[in-house]
């Protein structure tokens, strides 16, 4: 018999976060009865809009497509060591200024050269399509990479449901603007919000991730909450974050770190150890937790999926 009883959303579920603050702050009041704590701390530990999202599992299936026999870079150091402008321009102060982002109720918006527009909120982006874990190499322009487990699905599939046009080309990807919640966005180091994109081909990519999750939870706020890209053959800030309007375009889109010092950031990005920054070489890099250095492979490693959509280009002016 199907009841009649609607089906809570996820953020109205009590996380697994909540909860658990929950228990060790009745465990701390019983054991310390003396101890007072502020008004202000008690209202972080019973909100949930301040953890909505942190420590819920994600159910996937382990994908065919994943980088295997690579040592996994640390939970800790994959969520505490990030490029999130939007929260510091640093890579250690996203993690500490995270938890006054509040991502979900949620809805991403989809537009631009498609044949149906619409817009999808947080648990319809969850249920669109299975999802799977794919373990993939992250190389950062800077010269550090990591091995990530992410959790998504082909953001072919997100796409192939507003069904682009015959007039489309590119993928423009536009991030959350929220200056109250961000303290990055309070100050003029880049022009928010962030803006990114792909063409169209690279965007249908079986390679490129709607993601969702890492290491089988929730994303965290400074890893790109509640939904981002992940594109693994490119440098990682082509991997848009917290992403809440996708638009279908027949230009090639204005992308932030492009605008902001074209010389450095080209559109294409594509990992290239030939191609070196004007400020550092690129033909090697720093794994995250190892101390040597190793070469940095064309593609990141995945020439054998993508180097077909690059042929006939001049891949060091097209960088």
């Amino acid at each position: 018999m199907k009841s009649n009883i609607d089906q809570p959303k996820s953020w109205e579920i009590t996380p697994k976060s909540v909860y658990l603050d929950r228990r060790r702050f009745l465990a701390a009041a019983a054991g310390a009865g003396a101890l007072a704590l502020s008004a202000g701390r008690i209202s972080e530990l019973f909100s949930p809009s301040a953890h909505a999202l942190a420590g819920n599992r994600l159910p996937a299936a382990k994908s065919p497509i994943s980088t295997t026999g690579e040592k996994l870079t640390p939970y800790q150091d994959v969520t505490h060591y990030n490029n999130f402008y939007e929260l510091s321009s640093d890579k250690e102060t996203p993690a500490k200024l995270a938890g006054g982002f509040h991502p979900l109720p949620w809805a991403v918006q989809i537009d631009g050269l498609v044949n149906k527009p619409q817009t999808l909120d947080y648990d319809s982006l969850l249920k669109l399509a299975p999802l799977e874990e794919r373990v993939y190499r992250h190389r950062c322009v800077e010269g550090w990479s990591m091995v990530i487990p992410w959790t998504g699905y082909p953001l072919k599939l997100l796409l192939d449901r507003a069904e682009p046009n015959s007039r489309a080309r590119f993928v423009a990807f536009t991030s959350v603007m929220r200056p109250r919640e961000l303290p990055g966005q309070q100050r003029n180091v880049l022009d928010w919000p962030y803006r990114e994109g792909l063409r169209l081909d690279e965007a249908m990519n079986p390679l490129t991730l709607f993601t969702v999750g890492l290491y089988g939870e929730t994303l965290p706020n400074q890893n790109g909450a509640p939904v981002r890209v992940v594109v693994p053959w490119k440098y990682g800030f082509k991997s848009a974050k917290s992403i809440v309007r996708i638009t279908l375009q027949d230009t090639m889109p204005v992308t932030t770190w492009n605008e902001a010092v074209p010389n450095e950031y080209g559109f294409y990005s594509n990992v290239n150890p030939q191609v070196d920054h004007p400020r550092w070489s690129q033909a090697r890099e720093r794994r995250i937790g190892e101390i040597f250095k190793r070469d940095t492979l064309m593609f990141n490693g995945y020439g054998d999926f993508v180097a077909g959509m690059y042929k006939g280009m001049d891949l060091r002016k097209d960088f």
